[in-house]
């Protein structure tokens, strides 16, 4: 409910973000609630909680949880409505343990870290070419891993199809083993008889593997000459190609200004030293608090594919000395 002198107050907003209903709060200037409401995900329900959020004063900015999925559209209206947006990170774990768990609490927290400046970052704007080549690099990979997978059930299929078939295949290349199957003819209307059924199994995934190779060699020239716009100079490099610069593009998104130096670059990237001493030890690690593919483009070999960090694995000894075998009739 509004109250007298309300549109001179300064108020803060945030957002809990679901997939059809956000809950906003809002907090005054001295950090107390005021109001929570739920409002559809959207545009006409982003223009309500934007009046909403304005009728209680003047609106200094908005922390929103998650800005790279539920609320991606929230981010794009508020950005556009001239709105300072922060993006809301992980609860506070006492906090929540101590109060409990609803959207409303949720929201409040949100606008709780937004006014404080805590647990805040500035969120990518997702309205630029790096957002283009962000949404062709998810397509590409995962077409990459149902072609991967298409390839596996073929040569699957092969080991367990009648000797008729098994031998003529299983010397051939991948791609000629993929274009010679693409390129049977089998009765389509003898599929009650096994050999026909593998027949027309393994032409079906064959030609499932070329149009996912066909497809993929597309997005790689859209990726290759949206990289190429976006930083030539990056490219231009010796040991970088289009896969590495694209990730780092994506890592710093369409506003790159957000990274005020080389050193929050690399603590977004995973390769920044954190102290880990304790006592008379001092030493110290690499910031393992990010889990993005940049981790993994620096930190591993470039055919990892997550952002863990891989190291020699620790050999450990299956059991104690004493407790094997050989050791026991040694000692006898």
């Amino acid at each position: 409910m509004e109250r007298d002198g309300e549109e001179h107050c300064r108020v803060v907003g945030g957002v809990d973000t679901h997939k059809d209903l956000h809950v906003a709060a809002v907090v005054d200037e001295r950090d107390r609630v005021l109001a929570s409401r739920c409002f559809p995900t959207t545009r006409h329900g982003y223009k309500q909680m934007l009046a909403w959020m304005r009728s209680f004063g003047l609106l200094q900015r908005v922390g929103v949880e998650a800005t790279g999925t539920y609320g991606a559209g929230l981010l794009r209206y508020l950005q556009h409505a001239g709105v300072e947006v922060l993006e809301v990170t992980t609860p506070d774990p006492h906090d929540r343990r101590k109060r409990g768990k609803t959207d409303d609490l949720d929201a409040q927290n949100a606008a709780h870290a937004a006014f404080a400046g805590r647990r805040t970052v500035t969120p990518k704007s997702r309205d630029g070419m790096i957002e283009s080549l962000r949404v062709l690099k998810a397509c590409r990979k995962t077409a990459v891993a149902a072609r991967r997978v298409a390839l596996q059930m073929i040569h699957n299929t092969i080991v367990s199809a009648p000797d008729e078939l098994r031998e003529a295949l299983r010397t051939m290349t991948r791609m000629q083993l993929v274009r010679t199957l693409a390129a049977w003819r089998p009765d389509l209307t003898d599929y009650r008889n096994v050999v026909s059924a593998y027949r027309i199994t393994l032409k079906s995934l064959a030609r499932r593997y070329l149009e996912l190779h066909d497809e993929i060699a597309d997005l790689d020239t859209m990726i290759t000459a949206l990289v190429e716009e976006l930083a030539p100079a990056l490219v231009a490099r010796n040991s970088v190609g289009h896969g590495s610069a694209a990730q780092l593009l994506l890592t710093a998104g369409d506003n790159p200004e957000r990274l005020r130096s080389e050193a929050g670059f690399a603590a977004l990237c995973g390769v920044s030293p954190v102290p880990a001493s304790s006592g008379k030890t001092t030493r110290h690690r690499l910031n393992r608090g990010v889990t993005g593919p940049p981790t993994a483009r620096c930190t591993s070999s470039p055919s990892a594919g997550s952002g863990r960090m891989h190291g020699p694995k620790p050999t450990w000894p299956s059991a104690s000395p004493k407790a094997t075998p050989s050791s026991r009739r040694s000692g006898a």
